[in-house]
């Protein structure tokens, strides 16, 4: 096996990706995996499988109706009241 580890300034392994011998590493992926975490940090959002930047990104669910009902004029996409998207640079 190979593994390639990310590891943050703080000393905190973040993520562990194992591939075989026989098959060849993506250093793409591994870059989009790092951009991917730094974003995440950032914005205090969550990325769904396969984000590259200007994708959606999954952000936390509202805390008060007021506050879900706000997001509809800020560009949100929502699949439902408590799980919604927005695009982050």
């Amino acid at each position: 096996m190979r593994a390639t580890f990310v590891i943050d300034p703080e000393g905190v392994l973040r993520a562990m990706v194992y591939y075989p011998m026989n098959v060849g590493r993506s250093i793409d992926e591994v870059l989009r995996l790092v951009t991917a975490l730094k974003t995440a940090d950032s914005a205090g959002v969550a990325m769904p499988e396969g984000w590259t930047p200007g994708d959606a990104a999954i952000v936390p669910p509202p805390k008060t109706v007021e506050e879900a009902k706000a997001r509809e004029s800020e560009g949100f996409d929502y699949t439902d009241w408590y799980f919604s998207k927005k695009k982050i640079a």
